[in-house]
Order: C-alpha cells, then sequence, then structure tokens
C-alpha cells in the first residue's frame, strides 16, 4: 500500500436520519484503496462543531449536513474513512446508474459523536469488480481472519481483503474474486 498522511475521522455532532443522500463524491473514486486492518491514530475532523480542527464534525442544517464553517459535504465527503466491516459501516456508497455519479447514503440513523464510515454497496461493487462477499476462516486462537485466495495474505477485517484483492493483490491480475468454500 502506499503510505499517506494518517486517517482523518469525520463524526456527527447531530443526528443524520437514515437515507439521508450526501454527495455527489467530486473526483476519482477510490473507495478503500488505502484501507487498513488497523485504524491509524491521526487527526480527528468534526464536521460541524466549531471546534478547532482535527476534528472534524457534521451535522443537520436546513436538511443538508454541513461542517463547522458551513461548507457543504462536497467539501469533506473525501475526509470519510472506508469501514473495515459492516459492524463500523454508517453509510454506504450508491449510484443511480451504472456509471453514474457516486453518493454516500445514511444506513441508519447516526447518533451524534458517531464516526461516519462508507462502504461499496452490492451493486456499485458488483460495478467496480470488488469482492461483495469474504468468508472467514478461524486461525489457531480461534479468531477470525479473511485470506487472499490469491496470495494467501492474512486479513483481520472483510473489507480490508477486499481492498486488498481489487486495489494491491499483484496475483490476482485484475480477475474477480474467487470464492471458495472451506
Amino acid at each position: 500500500q502506499t503510505s499517506r498522511a494518517p486517517a482523518i475521522s469525520v463524526s456527527a455532532e447531530s443526528c443524520i436520519p437514515a437515507g439521508l443522500r450526501l454527495g455527489p463524491v467530486p473526483g476519482a473514486f477510490k473507495l478503500g484503496k488505502y484501507l487498513s486492518d488497523r485504524k491509524e491514530p491521526g487527526p480527528k475532523k468534526k464536521v460541524f462543531s466549531y471546534a478547532v480542527p482535527p476534528v472534524f464534525q457534521v451535522r443537520m442544517v436546513r436538511g443538508e449536513l454541513v461542517d463547522e464553517a458551513g461548507s457543504s459535504a462536497l467539501e469533506w465527503i473525501g475526509l470519510i474513512r472506508a469501514a473495515r466491516n459492516s459492524q463500523e459501516q454508517t453509510l454506504e456508497a450508491v449510484a443511480d446508474l451504472p456509471g453514474g455519479q457516486i453518493f454516500y447514503r445514511a444506513l441508519r440513523d447516526v447518533q451524534p459523536g458517531e464516526e461516519l464510515t462508507v462502504w461499496y454497496s452490492n451493486p456499485l461493487a458488483q460495478w467496480f469488480d470488488i469482492p461483495v462477499t469474504a468468508t472467514p476462516t478461524h486461525d489457531e486462537k480461534g479468531e477470525e481472519r479473511y485470506i487472499c485466495w490469491y496470495c494467501w495474505r492474512t486479513f483481520k477485517y472483510p473489507n480490508s481483503l477486499k481492498a486488498h484483492v481489487h486495489f494491491h493483490c499483484a496475483l490476482s491480475h485484475g480477475r474477480p474474486f474467487l470464492h471458495h468454500d472451506h
């Protein structure tokens, strides 16, 4: 993986209702390219708390999410971290049409103080040839692990494996993820 600056986390300052759409996401869409099994310690950015960065919180103003400066989602949507698994995911990336503009949609009500994290919806994952599922195995300690069937690298979280297969595995050669039942 390419090195980068520490992750910035974006959290809600007020309740974000389920179904709310943010976006569109500007620029090239490479969700998960820098995803890691560990949550790197780094600055926190609050969009909309009037707190001094690096904490970044967002809040609802007249039905739209804005940051502490009143900037729209287009200004900070790219700072939202990729979810490592479905348990920490609060948003999903969606598109109205294949190849169309990408938006983030709240999967459920996001509570104040909760971090915003995003992963692909199943249709969008299939469009980008991102694996939709990952089956865990168990290591000698009984902990779940996810193994790349191309290079045998081990991951702690399913989305870390999916991102690895799509963006980084030199042995996958762009082939779709193989589903093995072991």
